[in-house]
């Protein structure tokens, strides 16, 4: 085709993971090291002073011929979608862009968390993850797991990735989310108010999770009192309460049931 630029990629490292099958990697990635290649060491000054990493991978056992896919390992009942819009292995260029947590580094070796490639991996790039990277509050489609266990896991990795470390308030922020999620639908839509009571790690998880923000448009409201832990949640003709009967550790938040833990009230306005 006239114009056409022709490509060449060199890769710079190697994906070194207990993983060798791409139908086995979980979505939220696993531990693994990243092998840069002895002749890049010099590009790696400093890495360490990152906590997170952006890995432009080559996934080498994707299908390049698939342009519409339904993704199956969250939810095979979902409709169709062009790879262009989701995060498919399967494309014509089968890059696969990774943010990952870097756990430490060791000459040339690089220990990180959340990947999802598999071993023998080519990796393209490294890039350092910068705070511009966030968009707080943006719009994408409801992809939502089928398994409530897969749903649930998806969350709490969301859940921490945002508040950074696991706490009381942490746990029952994720266990209203799930029940909001599953009667109101998607928890980032520009219709959803959400009004929080209880503690700042409540108020803190439930705004990640559900990327509300305090203006443009006002969508989130925090009231602190550690007497109560409640979030409200309202859509047009919907507005949904949830009150936490207890309170629960790691042990508990897994085992008891929504009815046990919290008390559910939604009505219709």
């Amino acid at each position: 085709m006239e114009g056409q630029i022709s490509i060449a990629l060199k890769p710079i490292g190697v994906v070194r993971s207990e993983m060798d099958n791409p139908a086995d990697v979980p979505l939220m990635g696993k531990s693994a090291v990243v092998e840069v290649f002895p002749e890049y060491s010099p590009a790696l000054l400093r890495i360490e002073e990152n906590s997170h990493l952006w890995l432009l991978l080559w996934f080498h056992q994707s299908n390049r011929s698939i342009l519409k896919t339904v993704p199956q390992k969250v939810n095979p009942n979902l409709p169709e979608f062009g790879v262009f819009g989701l995060r498919s292995p399967n494309r014509p260029n089968p890059i696969a862009l990774t943010l990952v947590h870097l756990d430490a580094v060791e000459g040339n070796r690089l220990t990180v968390s959340g990947m999802d490639a598999v071993d023998g991996t080519p990796v393209l790039d490294i890039k350092s993850y910068y705070e511009g990277d966030i968009i707080f509050s943006p719009r994408t489609p409801y992809i939502w797991a089928l398994d409530p266990v897969m749903r649930r896991d998806m969350m709490i990795e969301e859940a921490i990735a945002h508040h950074q470390e696991a706490c009381v308030g942490l746990y029952l922020a994720v266990r209203m989310a799930l029940v909001a999620d599953r009667l109101l639908g998607q928890l980032n839509t520009p219709d959803l108010n959400v009004t929080v009571t209880g503690s700042p790690c409540l108020a803190d998880t439930l705004q990640g999770l559900t990327r509300a923000r305090l203006a443009n448009p006002a969508r989130f409201i925090f009231r602190e009192d550690e007497s109560i832990f409640r979030s409200i949640w309202e859509k047009p003709g919907r507005r949904l309460t949830i009150t936490a009967r207890q309170e629960i550790d790691m042990e508990t938040f897994a085992e008891l049931a929504d009815d046990m833990l919290l008390k559910i009230e939604l009505e219709q306005l």
